[in-house]
Order: structure tokens, then C-alpha cells, then sequence
């Protein structure tokens, strides 16, 4: 159910849509987690608390783009131990690369947006499915687009191949990270 104000949403090819502009990424209203299996049957939701970036929206749809720069460190899976691990040269290496990015390369209609993501120092193509929510405008001001994204990658694909045998067989941490991003963004240049 999409919960768009109708007035603030413009139709293309009979599909809601938002305004054209640029929008910044809010941090404070969005979200960006990786969710890895742990010991084979758990999950465990490493949450970034630090981000920024832009949803720039074209007239042309498919001229869009979203830009957005994760502060590696900032990772929290609400266990410092494992926080630490996850920082360390064994996954993320935030000293050597502070930074996980992603820059679009292309948007097709239904807002599937491929690009490229960048883990490591590891750039790799992916596609994120993505759901455009809606538009309002917010009592402080600027008119807010929302949306919601996932992809799932290998994380040996860029480069982080840590893992621990079990005894019982299989490996502590899963290959596949499925990314879920909940992303709240502001028009800028209003008054």
C-alpha cells in the first residue's frame, strides 16, 4: 500500500513518482543494515549509523541516480566484540577503507537500479529492487520522498572470505548478506 500524497507525486507512464530534484538522504529517519545467517539457523542485523547521500530524480526516469558514502565504522550489530571483528582486516578493514559506497549506473523503470557497490576496496555490480513509497510534505518544512531498497551479494565476491568451520559441519557465518535500506530523503532547494 503506498501512502504518497497524490498532489505531491507526479504519474509517469501511469506509475507514482516524485518530483524532480534532488533529494538528501536523512539519516536520522533511514536505515542501512546487512543481514548475515549466523551458526546456520540465526540472523544476525549489522546497522550503519553513519551515511549520507543524494537521490537525484530526473523528468526521464531512467535518468535518475542515487549516490550514497557508509562510514565502515560506524557498523553495529549491538555485540562490541563482534562489532570490533567485523571492523578488523578480516572483513571490513575500515582503516585501509573507511568508506562502503554505492553510485547508480542506471535506473529502469519499477525503480530497479543497478550500480556499483563497493565493499573493501572490491567494486561489484548489483542491483537494488526498489520500492518508491511516497511523497509528503513534513511539518519542518521540505517535502520528503520515501523508499525502501534490498539486494542480496556474496560477501567472498569483495573479498571477505573469513569464516570459522563448525563442528557439526558448515561454517559460522553465511556467504550471503542480504542489504535492506529504508531510506527517508528531503527536496533540497525549497524555501
Amino acid at each position: 500500500m503506498t501512502t504518497a500524497t497524490a498532489t505531491l507525486d507526479r504519474s509517469v507512464d501511469g506509475q507514482p513518482f516524485p518530483a524532480v530534484g534532488t533529494y538528501e538522504i536523512d539519516a536520522a529517519h533511514s536505515q542501512v543494515q546487512g543481514i548475515v545467517r549466523h551458526l546456520k539457523v540465526s540472523k544476525v542485523r549489522a546497522n550503519f549509523t553513519d551515511f549520507a547521500g543524494t537521490i537525484t530524480v530526473a523528468e526521464e526516469p531512467t535518468r535518475s541516480g542515487v549516490q550514497i558514502a557508509i562510514a565502515a565504522s560506524t557498523v553495529d550489530t549491538r555485540n562490541a566484540d563482534r562489532d570490533a571483528h567485523l571492523r578488523s582486516g578480516d572483513f571490513l578493514d575500515v582503516e585501509q577503507f573507511p568508506e562502503i559506497t554505492f553510485r547508480s549506473t542506471s535506473v529502469e523503470p519499477g525503480w530497479r537500479v543497478t550500480g556499483d557497490l563497493t565493499i573493501a576496496g572490491v567494486t561489484r555490480s548489483v542491483v537494488l529492487d526498489t520500492e518508491y513509497l511516497g511523497t509528503h510534505k513534513s511539518p519542518m518544512g521540505p517535502t520528503i520522498a520515501a523508499f525502501e531498497a534490498t539486494t542480496t551479494i556474496n560477501r567472498e565476491d569483495f573479498g571477505i572470505t573469513w569464516n570459522a568451520p563448525m563442528e557439526a559441519g558448515g561454517v559460522l557465518v553465511s556467504k550471503e548478506v542480504k542489504i535492506e535500506l529504508e531510506i527517508q530523503a528531503a527536496l533540497q532547494g525549497q524555501e
